[in-house]
């Protein structure tokens, strides 16, 4: 897996999110410099495991649906004589 990057945009809504997160619930205010940082630590060591999580649902979700198909196409087979 590479590394998780965001775009622009996505890291400075992620970022804003960060600094509002320490204002509201540890009443700290943190600059944008350690509110980047924060998130690359996050980033970099926790990001494989909500990947790895998202993998897995998805994969879920495709088992699901590929057995909802098998038995679609077993609904219709005709019988051999």
């Amino acid at each position: 897996m590479s590394d998780i990057e965001f775009s622009k945009n996505e890291k400075e809504l992620i970022v804003n999110k960060i600094k509002q997160y320490f204002d509201a619930e540890l009443d700290q205010d943190i600059g944008q410099f350690d509110a980047e940082f924060l998130l690359d630590f996050f980033s970099k060591e926790l990001g494989v495991y909500f990947y790895n999580q998202g993998l897995q649902d998805a994969q879920a979700i495709l088992s699901s649906r590929l057995d909802s198909i098998t038995d679609a196409i077993d609904d219709i087979e005709k019988p051999i004589k």
